[in-house]
């Protein structure tokens, strides 16, 4: 019997040292290919987390066939399940936003719309531009550019948590901007 799969069976049998030894030995290997695929290393160390865990939980189940190929299967499951909600979440969010706002449907809306959204557009760039520069840049860079936390986070040399502070502070102050001017 070959010394990792002396230590599968180990883990398998509860012992917590030698399942730890497991995800010592596979956490780069897992977190690649979740990163590979969700292209957020915040969410892929989420996801990476709950692949252990359910590698925990099915250990007993495991036939002693490719451990690697085995927990490589298990990591893209989740991730392409993590991505699946992600873009349920997202179209929730549209019909959500379409309901609220029918003009945003599209060509359904009266030109009277068309106007209003395109004005509002146009006033919350103007109030965006009022900002102070860290957070006008994290504001543009993620709703205008369409990046990411973490490629914003990356790009400013800023830790994860800044980028999320300041666009919650950037939010707050175009609020404040807004009800300001009416």
């Amino acid at each position: 019997m070959k010394p990792e799969d002396l230590l599968i069976k180990q883990a398998a049998a509860g012992d917590k040292a030698a399942f730890e030894q497991l995800v010592d030995k596979y956490k780069k290997y897992v977190f690649a290919i979740v990163l590979n695929l969700t292209r957020d290393s915040f969410h892929a160390e989420n996801i990476a987390q709950d692949v252990f865990l359910q590698v925990y939980i099915s250990l007993p189940r495991y036939r002693f066939e490719g451990f690697r190929t085995w927990i490589g299967r298990i990591a893209v499951r989740k991730a392409i399940d993590w991505k699946r909600k992600q873009q349920k979440i997202a179209e929730k969010e549209r019909l959500v936003a379409a309901e609220e706002n029918p003009a945003a449907q599209g060509e359904r809306g009266s030109p009277e719309d068309t106007l209003i959204r395109q004005e509002d557009a146009q006033r919350i760039r103007s109030l965006c531009s009022r900002l102070p520069d860290g957070y006008r840049t994290v504001v543009e860079k993620y709703y205008f550019s369409g990046k990411s936390y973490r490629q914003i986070a990356d790009e400013e040399g800023l830790a994860l948590k800044t980028v999320e502070t300041r666009l919650y502070r950037a939010r707050q102050k175009l609020k404040e901007q807004w009800r300001g001017e009416d």
